[in-house]
């Protein structure tokens, strides 16, 4: 199996090698209407020698990449920080957990909201506090949040070992969302320094990120719809 990687064209689409498939996965509610699990929906499929991905919002072929940002005057620049993970959270230390959080990072996929929020959370001393936290971190696609132990200073949310790719879609909000890339190789940036790579990565497909290539949560305000 080829290494999962993801180059961010020119003004243009994400060329991924190395994926077999990308799959619908629908942000659901709880009973309070807050983000609390994913429901999968329809695969699409993928060469794993290569395949273009739209990145510009307006493909009448999405996922797939039909050449629509050379006629819609897609500004693809990417601007967004290549500082790692670390160089940009903050921590919260609790009593005994801490949180780390990368706010530039947020997606606004709102699983951190749950339980009274997770900051407030990680400031509780209870075991269910401290594992909804856990679990909130663990949901959160963009890798924003993670938590860890105060006392071993070892991180206690999980992160993702296996190999995916997501399209969000937010039914609550009315749209459709980020690509959720877990567990990537690499994540290069054509004629450009690449990106280190995470996790956990959110990557812009409506095309209106001010934190290209990462989503912004823009997709949100605008409303945007993938149609599929």
């Amino acid at each position: 199996m080829k290494a999962m990687k993801i180059t961010v064209l020119a003004n243009g689409s994400y060329r991924v090698v190395g994926a077999r498939q990308i799959t619908q996965l629908f942000i659901q509610p709880n009973a309070q209407g807050l983000s609390w699990s994913y429901r999968e929906g329809k695969a699409f499929p993928l060469q794993e020698e290569g395949s273009l991905l739209c990145r510009c919002g307006h493909s009448a072929n999405k996922p797939y990449c039909d050449g629509s940002h050379q006629t819609t005057g897609f500004d693809g620049r990417v601007d967004a920080t290549r500082a790692d993970y670390f160089q940009q959270a903050q921590l919260q230390e609790g009593p005994v957990a801490a949180l780390s959080d990368a706010e530039k990072l947020c997606a606004f996929a709102r699983f951190c909201d749950a339980g009274g929020q997770i900051w407030n959370l990680v400031e509780q001393t209870d075991a269910q506090s401290i594992a909804l936290a856990v679990r909130e971190a663990e949901h959160c696609p963009a890798g924003r949040l993670k938590v860890w132990d105060i006392q071993s200073q070892e991180q206690i949310s999980k992160e993702p070992d296996t190999q995916a790719l997501y399209l969000l879609e937010d039914p609550k909000l009315h749209c459709s969302a980020a690509l959720w890339v877990k567990a990537a190789d690499a994540l290069d940036v054509e004629g450009d320094k690449p990106y280190p790579v995470r996790e956990r990565m959110t990557l812009c497909r409506c095309g209106a990120s001010a934190n290209k290539p990462f989503c912004d949560g823009s997709h949100a305000s605008i409303k945007w719809q993938d149609g599929l």
